[in-house]
């Protein structure tokens, strides 16, 4: 996670009030609350919720934006990687650092305890496997507190329109929202994109979306860990907790396409499976799907992550009259003033990024701060939750075989983890292992889409 810090100018604004004290004798729960409150006036207290790499991350950027900011509580179901997380994060920050033993919560629930820590006008980072965001951001959003969510958003459509009922009412409590879609606040993009629309290479004819690199890690069980813990630690593994590589990896560069083309897909098909990948999991290791525009073209995305093949990491983009090579993973986008995208012709490179690049992790940090502490509008809740829905959408068609409409696919009701609302670390798992340990695969042409 890159830490440099973009910084925004702008006034502090007073948001929260002193404590008036904790109350000698009150019960523990109470005296938390209390010391969390407790501080100078403009500090934005912050929460974390999820302390993997993703989370972490995004405390240093949250504790390097401009004004005071102050962590005061954590939550996470190891507390191994709460306290390596709070180690590191410490490093760095330790006089923003203020996160004693019984502010650090373990357990499904523990998102609740951090999130009260913070009282009206916290700002919680939340940063778990994606099955678990619509549950948090409602409660965060219910409770008045600021959100920084983590990309991807949710898993299946219901967890989509929850988010995007907590996002409208956020907007109605003026909470500000922001999701880690980091690729539309990278400045070199942003540039690239707005050429685009201006006409640089022509009409959008068609999108690429790529990800194609090795194999996605997996971990055995550990001995005495319970299949719900062992599939947590391997979110990335399986489908109920990350929603697929498609979703989880591609989310990215499908956002970029998007974004370039300035409208939501209609449709999908597509196709995947496992064709290498033998490790106990849930996860095709291969997806190709094609997506279809409201104006009738196309985005075709592929994501694979198998040893010894051919890797790209990007988007192509074609126009009319011009070309570009873009989207996450690309440092510095291009336009072509053809389809040619080699460097042999000369003048064939009509745009090229040129000077330093942001750091786009921070950035769409300082931009959030920002306006917390101006009371400025923000909300990026429905861009993010639609973005989260295009991956969806594609993985419901090639995990089924079927062509499958945006709005089909956003009126679903399957759910992939039924009830994960009340579960608690001793539930049984959502899947369960067969007798010799392995786990049901998709099976496109049975598979249920919607």
């Amino acid at each position: 996670m890159a830490t440099e810090n973009t910084r925004r100018n702008g006034s502090r604004r007073e948001f929260l009030k002193q404590s008036t004290g904790v109350l000698a004798g009150a019960a523990l729960t109470s005296a938390i609350s209390a010391r969390c409150y407790a501080g100078e006036d403009n500090t934005v207290r912050v929460a974390l919720v999820g302390c993997g790499g993703r989370g972490t991350g995004a405390a240093v950027n949250a504790l390097s934006t401009k004004g005071p900011t102050k962590l005061v509580a954590m939550a996470d179901v190891f507390e191994t990687r709460l306290e390596a997380s709070l180690k590191n994060i410490t490093k760095s920050f330790e006089k923003q650092v203020d996160v004693p033993p019984e502010r650090r919560f373990l357990g499904m629930d523990g998102y609740k305890k951090a999130i009260d820590c913070l009282g009206e006008g916290g700002l919680v980072l939340l940063a778990t496997p994606p099955a678990f965001r619509p549950i948090h951001v409602e409660y965060a959003v219910e409770t008045g507190r600021h959100v920084f969510m983590e990309k991807s958003f949710a898993v299946d459509a219901p967890g989509i329109r929850r988010v995007l009922a907590a996002g409208e009412k956020a907007k109605q409590k003026n909470l500000k929202i922001a999701g880690g879609l980091m690729s539309r606040h990278y400045a070199p993009l942003e540039e690239a994109v707005r050429r685009i629309h201006e006409g640089a290479i022509g009409d959008v004819i068609t999108c690429w979306a790529y990800r194609e690199h090795g194999p996605v890690g997996f971990s055995p069980k550990a001995e005495g860990m319970n299949d719900l813990a062992h599939q947590i630690r391997n979110y990335s593994c399986f489908t109920w907790l990350n929603g697929s590589f498609l979703l989880d990896w591609l989310i990215h560069n499908l956002d970029v396409c998007c974004w370039v083309k300035d409208a939501w897909p209609v449709s999908a098909q597509g196709q995947g499976g496992r064709q290498v990948r033998d490790q106990p999991d849930q996860l095709f290791d291969h997806y190709a799907v094609e997506y279809t525009f409201p104006d009738g073209t196309r985005l075709f995305a592929q994501g694979r992550h198998m040893a010894n093949c051919w890797g790209f990491f990007g988007d192509v983009i074609h126009g009319a009259t011009g070309s570009a090579v873009l989207g996450e993973g690309i440092v510095k986008p291009r336009l072509y003033k053809g389809h040619d995208q080699s460097d042999k012709s000369v003048g064939n490179i009509i745009w090229q990024h040129e000077g330093e690049a942001t750091n786009q992790y921070q950035v769409e940090h300082d931009l959030l701060f920002d306006a917390i502490r101006q009371d400025k509008p923000y909300n990026e809740t429905e861009r993010c939750a639609f973005a989260a829905m295009t991956g969806i959408l594609g993985r419901m068609a090639a995990e089924s075989g079927a062509m499958v409409t945006w709005d089909e696919a956003m009126a679903s009701n399957l759910q992939l983890a039924p009830g994960l609302d009340g579960f608690t670390m001793d539930s049984p798992a959502p899947v369960q292992p067969d007798a010799e340990g392995r786990y049901a695969v998709a099976m496109p042409g049975f598979t249920k889409a919607v």
